[in-house]
């Protein structure tokens, strides 16, 4: 059975949100004899992670709120490195999207190395649609699942209707099609995000 980890490696100065530095991980390592222990300031979407509502939704639900039985189980991996810009509900309409699916969109955001300013994100009409399908989740291979859309319609679409958010996958070498997916994220209580292990495996 073939596996495929789809998770961001984290370390100093590796890609993040918008390049800020704030949000750079930083690892402080002590050394005492034959005793090494290191300690991480990481910011909780670093890397490939997963939102909780509270994200962008005033008094949303906690991270501890999403049921780990929805992070493990079947996942449908859709190659979409055609798109410029934006998915859009056109995008998605000839796609074999059904209730309950969980949806990782591959896009040229994993063909990048650096952080893009003009990553491919989901439009709020795409978020709209995947909310009428129904769906489990969303994972997407950018470190948000929106940019430039005021008010944020894409997140609190998605949170209005349950759906669950991964965000910063890397999915470079995975070919579309069906897998099975175990997303472990940090058992992390009162938080608005967690970072995760994704690992895909083929059916």
């Amino acid at each position: 059975m073939k596996m495929y980890d789809v998770t961001t490696p984290i370390f100093e100065g590796m890609p993040v949100y918008k390049n800020k530095p704030e949000k750079q991980p930083k690892l402080m390592t002590v050394t005492n004899d034959y005793v090494t222990e290191s300690r991480i300031d990481m910011d909780l979407h670093t890397g490939t992670h997963i939102d909780a509502p509270l994200h962008m939704v005033k008094n949303g639900e906690t991270f501890e709120t999403i049921p780990l039985e929805k992070l493990v189980g079947a996942c449908k991996l859709f190659d979409l490195t055609h798109v410029t810009d934006k998915i859009s509900k056109e995008d998605l309409m000839e796609l074999d999207i059904q209730q309950n699916d969980f949806i990782l969109f591959k896009t040229k955001n994993s063909l990048e190395e650096a952080f893009h300013f003009e990553f491919i994100y989901v439009a709020e009409d795409a978020a709209k649609y995947l909310a009428e399908k129904q769906i489990r989740g969303v994972g997407i291979d950018a470190l948000g699942i929106e940019r430039s859309q005021p008010g944020h319609p894409t997140h609190k679409t998605l949170f209005g209707h349950g759906i669950i958010v991964i965000e910063g996958l890397r999915l470079k070498d995975v070919p579309s099609g069906e897998y099975w997916m175990v997303a472990a994220p940090l058992k992390l209580v009162g938080t608005d995000a967690a970072p995760a292990r994704v690992l895909l495996f083929e059916q």
